[in-house]
């Protein structure tokens, strides 16, 4: 019983097998292979700028001053380990594994790591909206940096604890004439493996956030109906677009895998099916690799602090060396819009870091 490897990064395989038949040809490499090393080179180069400032701006302007802004470190660092596995991958598509075992689990673990962090941090943020607007009492003691903190730490290892089978069942193996990295699971338990790890992505990375998501806003809504507060709409305005669009770029992917390891139970169990999922696995993972960037995107456009930081890192700490003599860029804007936040109007601010 052999089955074409399912992996949550470019599909290396050129026959795809259906349980217990003769083996499909098919071009997912061919199509993999030309159509994922520049779209990943892409999400490399825009994700590593957008979450770099992302981190620059929580870190030099920002000073971290609130659990929200913990959260938004963190999820600037998900994202970022995410991207810097990307060139291996790339290569990876186009050739074939060239970078050991020890890579190829360390590499595996990172991609698991920051999906399941990544989406813990969204989950966070909403919880952390939740109690600031619905909870806000209770918010005072409980949202502070030390806490943020600590809770950080904790969903980083319950992420790393997600990962392991990513970083336990991957390793090198030689498939015809190539090396590649893939799981591989007990051979008495490769079915019933696959099929747990498929539905623990589905279950983590999709319904808990989902349903954590309909309650929470459920609760804003009604306290936000009952009090008019343009403050606390834009502070929930922003977490909520971060939560809508993860499920935009990682809700095909996932329902996809979901559909292609349980063929049978969808009545998909052929080759011109299995080839087909195959060949929408890659394209909805690349959608889903987009989300890297996305986030910088929307705190831009709806993070008016964001907007002003980003505005004078550029004008104060770029522009001035790239034009010296031109004294409208060397100004103060920053420092008057400083003066109005302090450390007491940060202890009760609802809005969100950025």
């Amino acid at each position: 019983m052999a089955k074409c490897d399912l992996l949550p990064f470019p599909n290396t395989t050129e026959y795809n097998y259906v349980y217990d038949e003769a083996p499909c040809s098919n071009n997912i490499k061919q199509f993999a292979s030309q159509f994922l090393p520049p779209l990943y080179s892409l999400v490399l180069i825009f994700g590593l700028v957008g979450n770099a400032l992302v981190v620059l701006i929580l870190i030099k302007y920002k000073r971290l001053r609130s659990m929200s802004d913990i959260y938004l470190l963190n999820l600037a660092i998900s994202d970022l380990l995410f991207i810097f596995s990307l060139p291996f991958w790339a290569y990876y598509a186009g050739h074939e594994w060239d970078f050991g075992n020890a890579m190829c689990k360390i590499l595996s673990g990172v991609y698991f790591a920051g999906f399941y962090s990544g989406m813990f941090f969204i989950i966070l943020l909403t919880i952390d909206r939740y109690l600031a607007i619905v909870h806000a009492v209770f918010a005072l003691k409980a949202r502070t940096v030390t806490y943020g903190i600590l809770t950080s730490i904790v969903i980083w290892g319950v992420a790393i604890l997600a990962s392991l089978p990513g970083f336990i069942f991957h390793s090198v193996q030689k498939e015809g004439p190539h090396w590649t990295c893939s799981s591989h699971y007990p051979v008495s338990y490769e079915k019933e493996w696959r099929q747990f790890l498929i539905l623990k992505m589905n279950i983590l990375g999709l319904v808990v956030p989902f349903l954590i998501m309909i309650f929470c806003y459920i609760e804003i809504i009604k306290i936000l109906l009952r009090r008019r507060n343009e403050k606390k709409h834009k502070a929930v305005k922003l977490i909520f677009i971060l939560m809508i669009v993860y499920f935009i770029f990682w809700t095909p992917y996932n329902i996809v895998v979901l559909m292609y390891t349980f063929q049978d139970s969808f009545s998909l169990n052929n080759c011109e099916s299995s080839s087909q999922l195959e060949l929408a696995i890659q394209v909805t993972e690349a959608i889903a690799m987009f989300h890297c960037c996305i986030n910088p995107v929307i705190y831009a456009f709806a993070g008016e602090k964001f907007r002003k930081y980003l505005y004078t890192f550029f004008r104060k700490d770029i522009a001035i060396y790239l034009c010296k003599p031109c004294p409208a860029l060397h100004g103060d804007k920053l420092e008057r819009f400083s003066s109005t936040y302090t450390p007491s109007t940060a202890e009760h601010d609802t809005s969100i870091g950025l």
